[in-house]
């Protein structure tokens, strides 16, 4: 494997968590997250998937599931749970998002996942938790926000709650506070030896997520109404403002210097005083006709050096280009697709992206491998269906119109039943090709270790537009 440019530089390339074995028990979303969060930190993270897998884009651009390979296991056969049991004797840790008691009518729950490794940190991640009324319940981030008091929080005076797309209960009260769970169940273990099990469920998250707003509220500082308060659009300096070309400005001057600041760019007088929550209305109205007056950018380039606490609203394709972003490399090239880069970023061992999204399947034989299963072992596994490679040119092996197996306890989700339909028509008009392949470059040649960081204006004079590269490509991982 060549060595890329933090290498050479002197940068370890092996991240914080190396050395750390994870099997990852294929689910969707928050569970997706965390396993990429391991790997791109340095953890040895086998996905586990069911034969087909969950691909619902096409595999490069599956950001999701960079970092790890991809094993192909029916987990519904005793074979099957044999296989995973067996890696769990390698590994340090387990993640799984079923419901509560799939895992364990599988024959790979905690108990028996913990005869076969008493050290084993086995992390559960669930919306509603193992434990609860509705516990056995299907739901999504929508509807684990709704019981914990945030969403109800969250939209206009007057309107409907509106969801945070599914940033806070999926990503930030599950993923996070399953890696957070991870990380101190195994400083834990170097006292005791032991590893155990964690309950990660999106509505204790999420409801940790809500102290500060919980704190005001007992203590008389939070109105329990939407856009009422200092921080859900109700006060006119932290909110959005129209500006002339349609687009917007996001204002968030809290602290009396930067409301200064502000009144002071819009060249406004007589603004009532910051705190008079009498006067709020006839603030807003000022705030927003100023706002009128000028484009978004032209709004940006006159807060441009001020602590007015204002900034543009950027979309998707504006926050890739975006100057601080860039000049961070916040978002890099890798494989040919934009992507957030690793985060948070370590001084000494930096997490990377280690490797392109693979298809379900693809790795099989080389994960199996790597954990301990010699050749006629792996031979037989794949003979008999219960191990399942994936296709030469990187699809599934299982595709097509053919509905996705899926875990018991999970065929009456709607979710499901809309993305084997997507599946299904993404798998017959696959034909499109990707960004390489109009461009007249082989999409394979060199893909692997293609992970670029775009610096754009001064950014880019100042790394000379030099490339961070990944490492070789591992043949056959990528699709067409």
């Amino acid at each position: 494997m060549s060595r890329d440019d933090d290498a050479v530089a002197g940068v370890p390339v092996n991240g914080p968590l190396a050395g750390i074995r994870v099997v990852e028990l294929a689910g969707i979303g928050p569970i997706q997250l965390a396993g990429m969060l391991l790997a791109d930190l340095g953890a040895d993270v086998a996905r586990v998937e069911r034969p087909g897998g969950q691909v619902y884009t096409p595999p490069r651009t599956e950001v999701l599931h960079r970092s790890r390979p991809s094993l192909a296991v029916d987990l519904r056969t005793p074979a099957g749970a044999e296989t995973v049991l067996r890696m769990t004797e390698r590994a340090d840790v387990l993640i799984e998002a079923f419901r509560p008691g799939v895992a364990e009518r599988l024959g790979v729950g905690p108990a028996a996942c913990a005869q076969r490794n008493p050290a084993l940190v086995y992390a559960r991640m669930t919306g509603w938790g193992q434990s609860g009324p509705l516990a056995p319940r299907a739901g999504h981030d929508i509807n684990y926000l709704a019981l914990t008091g945030a969403l109800a929080s969250i939209g206009p005076s007057g309107g409907a709650p509106v969801p945070p797309l599914n940033l806070v209960a999926d990503f930030g009260g599950g993923t996070m506070f399953l890696v957070v769970g991870i990380l101190a169940a195994l400083l834990e273990r170097q006292r005791s030896g032991r590893g155990q099990v964690i309950d990660s469920a999106m509505v204790d998250g999420a409801s940790y997520l809500m102290s500060m707003v919980y704190s005001q509220y007992a203590g008389g500082l939070w109105r329990n109404e939407r856009s009422a308060n200092l921080l859900d659009g109700g006060a006119p300096f932290y909110g959005t403002y129209e500006c002339a070309d349609g687009r917007y400005i996001a204002v968030g001057a809290l602290e009396p210097r930067f409301f200064a600041e502000l009144v002071a760019v819009l060249g406004l007088n007589d603004v009532p005083a910051q705190q008079d929550r009498e006067a709020w209305p006839r603030m807003r109205e000022m705030f927003a006709r100023a706002f009128l007056t000028r484009t978004r950018d032209e709004w940006a380039a006159a807060f441009e050096g001020v602590d007015g606490c204002v900034a543009p609203v950027l979309d998707l394709a504006e926050a890739l280009d975006g100057a601080h972003l860039a000049a961070r490399g916040t978002f890099i090239e890798a494989f040919g697709v934009m992507q957030p880069a690793p985060a948070p970023r370590l001084s000494r061992t930096p997490g990377r992206i280690r490797s392109a999204p693979p298809a379900p399947g693809a790795d099989s034989r080389e994960v199996l491998s790597d954990w301990g299963f010699d050749k006629a072992e792996i031979d037989a596994l794949i003979a008999q269906g219960t191990v399942a490679e994936g296709a030469e040119d990187g699809a599934p092996a299982v595709r097509g119109s053919a509905p996705m197996p899926l875990p018991p306890g999970e065929e009456s989700s709607y979710l499901f039943i809309f993305l084997n339909l997507y599946w299904s028509l993404f798998a017959t008009h696959r034909q499109g090709g990707s960004r390489a392949e109009a461009a007249g470059r082989d999409p394979r040649s060199g893909v692997g270790d293609a992970v670029q960081r775009r610096p754009r204006g001064d950014a880019a004079r100042r790394s000379g537009g030099r490339c961070h590269q990944d490492r070789e490509p591992v043949p056959g991982r990528l699709p067409a």
